[in-house]
């Protein structure tokens, strides 16, 4: 609790910990990017001017503000302005097509949408279509007839904009898209519970498994770099855990391997968090030996599964440095390693198979198929979680909502077994998601069956996740065809990656006569799987 102005106690938010860390020693570094660099009392103040030319906009506590930002350090401060001044954040991702985008826009209901100039025809394009019509605003100029916020921040007062509520428990303050079906988005949405467990794990003892993210850190030294997309569950995590422990942040526009080894180098990064194929692909740099990053104390592996050989290979060249961490939209913290991977995978070799135990304040169970009974241990189910960092539900979608969260449980689509020191193992995923591409990026299946059934002469279709040696997994896709139509793969790939962006594109489009059913007459994904890794339908 913190005390205002007239005396009364109100409830501390995760930015009034940011800001308390700003009020302190002012010239100290908060947020850098290549050669931009502000100091404390600068990105003070700068968030500030942000909040009023927002509130300036029309904007009130509880309306949705849409960003879809690049990796910029504006883009750190756009997102906080918005919880400064008590609105909803929807982070748009750049994945989806200008189809997906439109819908997630318009089943977001955001009243604004603040675009970088990278993204403005997109952007433009996605409000344009939606019957909310929303305000467009850009981060900077661009060539869309819209207002640059930037430019209206300049001209606003340095000082905290006043009257602002504090959320309801209930109250959706955070909204990310998780898939769905083509035209009708999920979009997880999070109250300040979130927030609060972040707080709550900064609070706790480094041994404790819940603290694994930034362990001990100290305020004036930790430097932390943000190397995913601040509009991913990953890149948002890292931004703001490295903002409540009053360390500095260091934004990485794109990831590229070089220039993340460069980053990591000399901006002296101690604590970082990559998803697999960024943490290969800096493996596989010839800059990249034992002893060139003297400074980092703490790399963070989540987002997709890990490869044993490629931890343990981390931990050859960068030291005992490694933790891995499993979450989803849905719950953006659920396991963690509290204590070294190294030293726990030395001790017990299967543990490098392993995400980590519950973080502090969440519990798993491992479910049958129905969701009905817990299993014990070691028996593979679907993993369930119950905690804070739980979501509210989908946005606006009551009926996938009870679907998927039950007494406060959520079904996470994932399937898995604890042991019995509580580590958790994940062996499949229930959920039909591809992760893919360098940044290890969703591709959601139903979207992309859903345009399939769209296109002339295909009369079903199926994507898989096929094994592929840079990324994890590729895209591919079989589908059944009319008799008589004339279906050319190559087309297919093109239209695909027009309608829902090049992360979709399929490495491979096989066609069939027919797709294996199950019995109920849907796709045996299952059947279709192994016939491919059989060679029963071509080379794998």
């Amino acid at each position: 609790m913190i005390i205002n102005e007239q005396g009364t106690a109100v409830s501390r938010t995760y930015v009034d910990r940011i800001l308390e860390h700003w009020h302190e020693n002012e010239d100290a570094e908060a947020l850098a990017q290549g050669t931009q660099r502000l100091t404390r009392g600068e990105a003070r103040r700068r968030l500030f001017r942000l909040g009023h030319a927002l509130r300036g906009q029309g904007l009130g506590p509880g309306d949705g503000v849409g960003l879809f930002l690049a990796n910029r350090v504006d883009s750190v401060l756009v997102q906080l302005a918005v919880h400064l001044i008590g609105c909803r954040v929807v982070f748009l991702p750049p994945e989806p097509g200008p189809g997906e985008l439109a819908a997630l826009v318009e089943q977001s209901r955001a009243r604004v949408v603040v675009t970088d100039p990278l993204f403005a025809e997109r952007a433009a394009d996605a409000a344009g279509r939606s019957v909310h019509a929303p305000q467009l605003l850009s981060l900077g100029p661009c060539e869309q007839p819209c207002a640059d916020l930037l430019a209206l921040a300049a001209e606003c007062p340095e000082e905290r904009p006043d009257g602002v509520p504090v959320p309801g428990a209930d109250e959706a303050v955070t909204v990310l898209y998780t898939g769905g079906t083509l035209g009708r988005p999920k979009l997880a949405a999070h109250s300040h519970r979130l927030y609060d467990t972040l707080l709550d794990l900064v609070d706790d003892s480094p041994q404790d498994s819940g603290s694994a993210f930034f362990p001990a850190m100290a305020a004036d030294t930790d430097r932390v770099l943000a190397a995913t997309l601040l509009t991913h569950g990953s890149g948002h995590l890292t931004s703001i855990q490295a903002l409540v422990t009053g360390s500095a942040l260091v934004v990485l526009p794109e990831f590229d391997a070089g220039a993340a080894l460069a980053a990591l180098r000399d901006e002296r990064i101690t604590t970082t968090m990559f998803v697999p194929p960024m943490l290969y692909a800096l493996l596989d740099h010839p800059e990249c030996v034992p002893g060139v990053l003297p400074a980092l104390r703490r790399i963070v592996v989540g987002g997709a599964a890990s490869s044993p050989s490629r931890l343990q290979q981390a931990v050859e060249v960068f030291g005992p440095v490694l933790s891995q961490g499993y979450g989803q939209s849905e719950a953006l913290g659920i396991t963690a390693f509290g204590a070294d991977l190294a030293a726990e995978g030395t001790r017990r070799p299967e543990l490098w198979r392993s995400c980590g135990r519950a973080i502090s304040g969440v519990e798993i169970e491992i479910r049958t198929e129905d969701g009905t009974a817990a299993l014990p241990v070691r028996q593979v189910g679907e993993v369930c979680v119950r905690g804070k960092s739980v979501m509210l539900g989908y946005y606006e979608d009551p009926e996938r909502t009870a679907e998927a969260v039950r007494d406060g449980w959520l079904r996470t689509g994932d399937m898995g077994y604890l042991d019995a020191d509580g580590y958790l193992y994940l062996v499949d995923r229930a959920k039909d998601i591809i992760v893919t591409g360098s940044t290890s990026d969703n591709v959601y299946s139903r979207v992309l069956e859903d345009f399939l059934l769209t296109l002339p002469g295909v009369r079903n279709a199926a994507a898989l996740g096929v094994p592929d040696e840079e990324y994890g997994e590729a895209v591919q896709i079989f589908l059944a065809t009319a008799e008589g139509a004339d279906v050319v793969p190559e087309a297919v790939g093109a239209a695909v990656s027009a309608e829902l962006g090049e992360l979709y594109t399929p490495r491979r489009t096989i066609l069939l006569d027919r797709l294996p059913t199950t019995k109920v007459g849907k796709v045996d994904k299952k059947a279709l799987r192994a016939a491919w890794n059989s060679g029963a339908l071509g080379t794998p």
